[in-house]
């Protein structure tokens, strides 16, 4: 019931809901001052300018690694997020979506020897179609030379705190030390909730959504990636407060 109420919150505090509701409301009560604030909001919200500061500031805690500059650890954490399932002529077939920099990072870390065991995440909704994600990711690692038996995989799993208590069951140590792998805007909240179940976290942020780029005239002209862009940094702060909140 919780994984369906964490999808729902970021769509009803969404800027574009928002801006509906206030449009909507300016023309119910013949207020154009109002649908003007709305349609004020959502040019805003629709500048890549915004957006991109937005989203950037979602991964500006940390920056990208080199695996072999990494302090080694007693594990490998590769978070679930990056698999979909399609249909293909032999039935169902899995492909990867933006996030694909985290299993090759883990794959990278376990070949600079930075840690013995490599631990994926069962990770599956309730609505998905499929294996879970560690099943498939798994056989990812064993193409690319990794043993299976330096492999683990979580239960199943349906969100980041999940796959921290998850993976807590899987290690022996007492303070077990990890090098955690997902993607830098997701890595705060990762870490907090890591390190709220009794794990010491190295984070190793991969999937940088934003890269270095010059300001131009198209800065300032609305989009809808920019309007998805600002979204999307919405989401991830409700994600971001709820976990403080409750650790």
């Amino acid at each position: 019931m919780m994984i369906y109420l964490h999808k729902i919150l970021p769509l009803i505090f969404s800027p574009l809901m928002l801006i509906m509701v206030l449009i909507i409301f300016g023309v119910i009560i013949n207020s154009k001052k109002i649908s003007i604030i709305g349609i004020f909001i959502l040019i805003v919200c629709s500048l890549p300018i915004v957006s991109d500061k937005l989203v950037a500031y979602l991964e500006s805690d940390y920056q990208l690694s080199k695996p072999s500059n990494i302090e080694p650890a007693d594990s490998i954490v590769v978070l679930s997020g990056m698999i979909r399932t399609i249909n293909s002529k032999d039935g169902l077939d899995y492909e990867f979506g933006e996030a694909s920099d985290r299993i090759f990072a883990g794959i990278n870390l376990f070949k600079e020897k930075k840690a013995p065991k490599l631990i994926l995440t069962r990770g599956k909704l309730p609505w998905s179609v499929g294996i879970p994600e560690g099943e498939y990711l798994k056989e990812i690692a064993i193409t690319n030379g990794i043993s299976e038996n330096n492999i683990l995989l979580t239960e199943n799993v349906e969100n980041t705190d999940q796959e921290a208590k998850a993976i807590k069951k899987l290690l022996s140590e007492d303070k077990p030390k990890v090098l955690l792998v997902t993607s830098a805007f997701h890595m705060p909240r990762a870490q907090k909730v890591f390190e709220a179940a009794g794990i010491n976290v190295v984070p190793f942020p991969v999937d940088f959504q934003k890269g270095l780029s010059k300001i131009t005239f198209m800065s300032f002209m609305p989009s809808a990636n920019a309007l998805s862009g600002t979204s999307f940094f919405v989401r991830e702060m409700i994600g971001r407060i709820y976990y403080n909140l409750k650790y």
